[in-house]
């Protein structure tokens, strides 16, 4: 932030002040602001200006003659338009030919050789000059530069097309949270988080070590067949701000989702709620707690009527998994806590999800979950006959409860 707030100023006040200098005294002015700056002004101001670093360097050896060197009489000034042109006047035509290079659908040929590789200023130099607009790698750097461009990386913005009862669902959401809150009722979010691998593998983000002995990692991330992958299921209570992880070692499957939740209630959930007779789960539309899961559904079922809860289950819109509160209050934390950490066994990775702290008071704990899930478990249209489901009244796709049934025949859940 410092370094685009020094180059900015620079630019500003080099466009203010060139106008009235001559050429000495623009490279004197440069050196100046480069040594006021310290390690890296030269590239600094080289880049806020587009002078070249040689010429700055110059200006600083001069800065370091006495006053009386640097004087008019005593240096030599170019005269007005000497030296040699500037490649954008010999050659009018390169400007054009480069943004037609960089923006081929919009400004030039849909078939440009260069629209399906990566424009490094090499590439783009090579390209020009096989143009017949001869031009090196870094004065293609500068021009880009002047006109504006710069190095940027990919920006989630576009969710797709937004469901019309989006707000709405929000809204209802937010208000059985609120209701449920009021009467002292469990409120929860859950989610799956990103699958990782374990092994001696590298993780994003950076740890303190002595210096130049970072920890070794592998070069390449191949699963390990032998120590596999976790799979972290997580329940936030949203009231308490606290967590639960299952961390699973085989498929992440709706009845992996409900055994999660299953655990948080007995190790967590029924301490905090003693007095508790419903559970609002609120989660994603997609994934092991889908909206469309049959899976999903039975389960859950099974689970209501093994601790007499009547479940509610409300599903964020379609596009919407980042408004799901696990994921700002739960995840990111995690992910703060291992970074720069390699995920060497299923303990680390339970270990450091269960060292989870904020300065807000957020208690997590994890354990791993051993269990084997089936995939493409078929659910028959019997089964789905005996849910005591029922749907809300708004939305009774993404909002329903259901109610615990009668009798210890219907106690089993779809768990190993």
């Amino acid at each position: 932030m410092r370094d685009t707030q020094s180059t900015t100023r620079i630019r500003r006040k080099y466009r203010a002040l060139s106008v009235e200098m001559d050429e000495r005294g623009r490279r004197q002015w440069a050196a100046a602001e480069a040594r006021e700056l310290g390690w890296g002004g030269v590239t600094a101001v080289a880049r806020a200006t587009g002078l070249s670093r040689t010429t700055i360097t110059a200006g600083l050896r001069e800065l370091e003659l006495p006053a009386k060197q640097r004087s008019v009489e005593g240096m030599r000034v170019r005269r007005p338009g000497g030296g040699r042109k500037a490649l954008t006047q010999t050659d009018p035509g390169l400007l054009a030919a480069l943004e037609a290079l960089i923006e081929p659908s919009t400004r030039g040929d849909p078939e440009s050789p260069l629209r399906w590789t990566c424009k490094s200023t090499r590439r783009l130099a090579d390209e020009l000059t096989r143009k017949r607009h001869p031009v090196g790698a870094n004065t293609v750097a500068a021009l880009l530069r002047q006109g504006g461009y710069s190095l940027q990386a990919n920006r989630k913005t576009r969710e797709g097309a937004g469901h019309p009862d989006r707000n709405a669902q929000f809204e209802h959401i937010n208000a059985q949270v609120r209701r449920f809150r009021k009467r002292d009722q469990p409120a929860i979010s859950v989610d799956t988080k990103k699958k990782e691998l374990i092994g001696d593998f590298k993780n994003a983000g950076r740890e303190w070590r002595r210096c130049g002995e970072p920890e070794e990692v592998r070069v390449h991330d191949f699963l390990h067949k032998e120590l596999g992958k976790a799979i972290p299921y997580g329940v936030y209570d949203i009231i308490n701000n606290q967590g639960w992880v299952s961390v699973g070692i085989n498929h992440d499957t709706a009845s992996f989702a409900v055994n999660s939740i299953r655990r948080w209630w007995k190790r967590m959930g029924r301490r905090r709620f003693p007095r508790a007779t419903e559970l609002l789960i609120t989660a994603d539309g997609g994934g092991s707690n889908s909206s469309q899961s049959r899976l999903w559904k039975v389960s859950l079922q099974a689970l209501a009527d093994e601790l007499g809860l009547c479940l509610h289950v409300c599903h964020f819109p379609p596009g919407t998994s980042k408004w799901n509160k696990i994921e700002h209050r739960l995840f990111s934390f995690i992910t703060q806590n291992w970074r720069g950490r390699p995920l060497v066994s299923h303990q680390i990775v339970v270990s450091l999800i269960a060292g989870t702290t904020t300065k807000t008071g957020l208690i997590v704990k994890a354990a791993l979950d051993t269990h084997r899930y089936e995939t493409a478990v078929q659910v028959t249209q019997e089964q789905l006959s005996q849910l005591r489901l029922t749907p809300h009244r708004f939305h009774g796709d993404w909002n329903y409860q259901l109610t615990p049934r009668a009798g210890p025949a219907h106690i089993k859940l779809l768990v190993p």
